[in-house]
């Protein structure tokens, strides 16, 4: 059974850093790409940022060169650094696994993160 469970996010003042952090078991890790996406109020749930097995990465345009997305195979855990954040970048943000690079994607259940103006 696929889990993932994020931590890191909460409330923080316009400007500041975050680190999110996702620990996954239930799958090889190591052959898996992982996502973040979030989800504001009222919006669909987007892409962030991902990551290949081979350690590709992808970001979203409003994210790029803010955060920053990476993982340790020895850990299982994916993590998505966040700088320079602001009020738009509030949502509750989602850790997810596509085993193999393909077919589903398994989720968490979100961590909600909060940018005060």
């Amino acid at each position: 059974q696929v889990q993932l469970v994020e931590s890191g996010g909460g409330l923080v003042q316009a400007g500041g850093s975050l680190r999110l952090s996702c620990a996954v078991s239930g799958i090889v890790f190591r052959l898996s790409t992982m996502g973040w996406y979030r989800q504001a109020p009222g919006k669909q749930r987007d892409l962030v940022a991902s990551i290949t097995s081979r350690g590709i990465t992808n970001h979203a345009d409003s994210v790029k060169g803010r955060f920053t997305i990476s993982r340790d195979n020895a850990k299982n855990s994916v993590y998505l650094q966040m700088n320079s954040l602001n009020t738009e970048d509030t949502a509750v943000y989602y850790c997810a696994a596509q085993p193999l690079g393909r077919g589903n994607w398994s989720w968490g259940r979100g961590t909600q993160v909060t940018v005060s103006s």
